[in-house]
C-alpha cells in the first residue's frame, strides 16, 4: 500500500476552525489529525510523524489586541523539562526537513510574529505584521482575490482568481519599511491580494476588507511551502458554503479545496 501524506492542524488557546481546517486536509486525501497543543509540548517527537502542518484561524486567545503576538511568544518560549530549544524550533526544522506549513487567519497572524514569514534569508526576523483593520472593527465578508502566477506558492498552482470570506478584526498587512514591501514584491512572495469585481488589486473597501499595503491578503515564503493569508480557504469546500449558491451554477467543488489539494499532490510526488 502507497504511503499516505499525513496533516497535522493545531488547536488550542482559542483556535475554532481546526474541524473545517481538518476536513479540507481529509478531502484532498490526507489522513489528518487535529491535535492540541498540549499534547505537542509534551511529546514534541510527534510532529515528525506528519508532512503538512496547519495552523488554524478563529479565536486565539479571545482575539484581543496582540492575541497572535502572545501565541508567538508562547510557541517561542514554551520549554519542556530537559530540553533548551522550543516548540517555535520544532516548526522551523520541520519547514527545514523540506515539508508544508499554511496558516490561515489567526495562523497566518502567528506565521508573520513567529517570523516564519517571509523569513527571506532563513532569519526568522519578524519584519511583518496584521494589524487593527482601518475600519476599526471586525470584518466578516466574502472577497475576490487575485493570485500571483509569478509567486514560487504551490497551494495556488493552476489558480488565477479564488472568492473566499475574510473574519477578523486585526487583518491589516504592513511591512515594518518600504523596503521590506519592495523586496516581498521583487521576490513574488505575495500570493494573494484582495481584488475588485473585475478582478484588479485594490485598497477600497470593501473589496479591501481590511486597508492591507499593497492590498496583501496572503505570502509565502521563498521556497512556496510556507504560506499564509487572512481569508478561509477552508470554509469553502463545496458550493453550498458560496453565499450565492442557490443563485449560480456553481462546481461540486468549493476553490478553496484546491489549495489544500495542491499541498496533498505536492507532498505526495515530492516527499513520499
Amino acid at each position: 500500500m502507497a504511503a499516505k501524506v499525513r496533516a497535522i492542524v493545531i488547536s488550542g488557546n482559542g483556535t475554532n476552525c481546526e474541524r473545517e481546517v481538518a476536513h479540507a486536509c481529509r478531502l484532498a486525501g490526507a489522513d489528518t489529525d487535529i491535535v492540541h497543543i498540549s499534547e505537542l509540548l509534551a511529546d514534541r517527537s510527534r510532529l515528525d510523524d506528519y508532512h503538512f502542518l496547519n495552523l488554524a484561524g478563529g479565536f486565539l486567545d479571545g482575539d484581543d489586541l496582540g492575541s497572535a503576538k502572545a501565541g508567538a511568544n508562547r510557541l517561542t518560549h514554551a520549554r519542556v523539562a530537559g530540553r533548551q530549544d522550543s516548540l517555535a524550533d520544532d516548526l522551523r526544522r520541520f519547514v527545514a526537513a523540506g515539508k508544508l506549513v499554511m496558516g490561515v487567519c489567526n495562523g497566518f497572524q502567528l506565521l508573520v510574529k513567529m517570523g516564519l514569514l517571509p523569513s527571506f534569508d532563513g532569519d526568522f526576523r519578524q519584519n511583518c505584521t496584521l494589524t487593527f483593520n482601518d475600519r476599526g472593527r471586525f470584518e466578516n465578508r466574502w472577497c475576490n482575490l487575485q493570485v500571483n502566477n509569478h509567486s514560487p506558492c504551490i497551494y495556488t498552482r493552476g489558480l488565477t482568481d479564488i472568492f473566499l470570506p475574510v473574519r477578523h478584526g486585526e487583518g491589516k498587512f504592513v511591512t515594518d519599511s518600504p523596503e521590506t514591501l519592495e523586496r516581498l514584491e521583487k521576490e513574488q512572495l505575495v500570493v494573494v491580494r484582495y481584488a475588485d469585481a473585475q478582478g484588479d488589486p485594490t485598497l477600497i473597501y470593501p473589496d479591501n476588507p481590511n486597508g492591507s499595503v499593497a492590498a496583501i491578503a496572503g505570502i509565502c515564503d521563498p521556497s512556496g511551502r510556507v504560506f499564509g493569508l487572512m481569508p478561509h480557504p477552508e470554509a469553502y469546500v463545496h458550493r453550498t458554503h458560496h453565499p450565492r449558491w442557490t443563485r449560480e451554477d456553481l462546481p461540486e467543488e468549493g476553490l478553496g479545496l484546491a489549495l489544500y489539494r495542491n499541498a496533498v499532490d505536492f507532498i505526495a510526488a515530492t516527499l513520499i
